[in-house]
């Protein structure tokens, strides 16, 4: 079975929206509330560094450093 080209290319699309929709989604909600604003900080440092193709584990460890030392200052 063939899927024509413009069709792929929608899907590919739809999946990246998807997923983008699924990280903006568990990086800013915690239950039924706002996470806070630690988490989406450290998930913007972790996409700007991914962005820029820093090595993955450079990214996690950025990303979660930010949460942390922002949760340490007193930040939710």
């Amino acid at each position: 079975m063939r899927i024509p080209d413009h069709l792929q290319r929608l899907l590919s699309i739809a999946a990246a929206v998807l997923l983008i929709a699924l990280a903006a989604t568990a990086a800013l909600t915690e239950g039924h509330g706002f996470a806070g604003w630690a988490r989406p900080a450290g998930v913007l440092v972790g996409g700007l560094l991914a962005v820029r193709r820093v090595p993955f584990p450079a990214v996690v460890i950025a990303a979660t450093a930010t949460t942390a030392l922002l949760r340490l200052c007193g930040v939710s």
